[in-house]
C-alpha cells in the first residue's frame, strides 16, 4: 500500500520518529508468533507479542471489575440464574470437565477464580472473559436447543479467548496505536492495521471487555482451540458442525463474511471438519478413560 504524506511544515522532522516505530513494530510482529512444539491437537502457533504491552493482570483486574458490574445489573433485574437453576448447574458441570485442561494453553490459568453465570436473556451469546469469568445467556440455550456437546464447542471457543489473550492482544495493539498517534495516528491505521478505536479505551484506564470485537483470526483460533479443548473433555467435537448448522439457520439476513469480523458459518464448519483427524483421537481417549 502506497502512503501518501502532505507537506505540512516540520514533515521532515517527524520521519525518523515514523521509522523508529515502524522498526519496533515489525520486530514486534516478526516475533509475535512462537512455533509450537510437537503436540497433539491442533495448531495454532504462539501468543501475539502484542499482548505483551498491557500487564496481564490489569486486563484481569478490569475483566473482574466489569464481570462483577455485569451480574450486580442482572441480579437486579432478576435475570440471574440461582445457583440451584438447572440448566446453571449444567453449564457449571460442563466447565468441570474443560477448564482442566485450559492451563496446557495458558499457565495463568491455573491461578484463576473462574466463574460461570447464566443470565436471563434472549441473545444467542455466551462469553468468558480475562481470568475465566465464564457467562451465558438463556436465549443461546433454549433458541438453539443446544446437547451437552454443543454447549462444550461454545464454552470452548469462548474460553479459547481468554487463554489466548484476545482481548490483551486487541489492547496491546491499541497501546501502540497511541505511541504511533502522537506521530501520526492514520499511518497506524492504515498501514499496521490498528484499530484506533481502542486507544482512548486503553488511555482511560482500560476497553470494554464486554463489547471488545475479536478479529476473524481471533475467531477462527478459537474455534480450533475450544475443539481442542472440549474434546480432551470427552465431548464430541463433530458437534461443532452441527452447532454451526444451527447458528447459521439462526442467524439468517446477516452480513456477508466480507462484512462482519466473524468468518461465515459455512467456512468455520469447513475448518472444524478439516481439524477432526486432529482432535477425534483426543475425544476418543478420553471417552475410553
Amino acid at each position: 500500500m502506497r502512503l501518501n504524506f502532505d507537506c505540512t511544515p516540520g514533515r521532515e522532522f517527524r520521519r525518523p520518529f515514523l521509522r523508529r516505530w515502524a522498526l519496533l513494530l515489525a520486530f514486534t510482529m516478526g516475533g509475535a508468533l512462537v512455533p509450537a512444539h510437537a503436540r497433539d491437537g491442533v495448531e495454532v502457533g504462539g501468543n501475539s507479542a502484542f499482548a505483551k504491552l498491557v500487564p496481564a493482570e490489569q486486563v484481569e483486574q478490569s475483566a473482574q471489575l466489569q464481570y462483577s458490574q455485569m451480574l450486580s445489573e442482572a441480579q437486579s433485574k432478576r435475570a440471574l440464574a440461582p445457583k440451584d437453576n438447572v440448566e446453571l448447574e449444567r453449564l457449571r458441570a460442563i466447565a468441570q470437565r474443560i477448564i482442566p485442561f485450559a492451563v496446557d494453553w495458558n499457565p495463568r490459568a491455573a491461578s484463576w477464580k473462574w466463574e460461570v453465570n447464566l443470565i436471563g436473556s434472549k441473545q444467542i451469546n455466551a462469553f468468558c472473559m480475562p481470568g475465566g469469568k465464564i457467562a451465558f445467556y438463556t436465549g443461546i440455550l433454549d433458541q438453539l436447543k443446544l446437547s451437552d456437546d454443543e454447549v462444550a464447542m461454545v464454552m470452548g471457543h469462548e474460553i479459547a479467548h481468554a487463554l489466548r489473550e484476545h482481548a490483551r492482544e486487541r489492547m496491546g495493539k491499541g497501546a501502540a496505536t497511541q505511541g504511533l498517534a502522537k506521530l501520526g495516528g492514520a499511518l497506524a491505521a492504515s498501514f499496521f492495521g490498528i484499530d484506533a478505536r481502542l486507544t482512548d479505551a486503553i488511555a482511560s484506564g482500560g476497553a470494554n471487555l464486554l463489547t471488545l470485537q475479536f478479529s476473524r483470526n481471533d475467531e477462527s483460533e478459537a474455534d480450533l482451540v475450544g475443539m481442542e479443548l472440549a474434546a480432551r473433555a470427552g465431548f464430541d467435537p463433530r458437534s461443532g458442525v452441527t452447532l454451526w448448522q444451527k447458528m447459521a439457520a439462526a442467524s439468517k439476513g446477516a452480513p456477508p463474511q466480507w462484512l462482519s469480523t466473524h468468518p461465515s458459518g459455512s467456512t468455520r464448519i469447513a475448518e472444524i471438519q478439516a481439524n477432526l483427524p486432529k482432535v477425534m483421537p483426543l475425544y476418543e481417549r478420553a471417552r475410553a478413560r
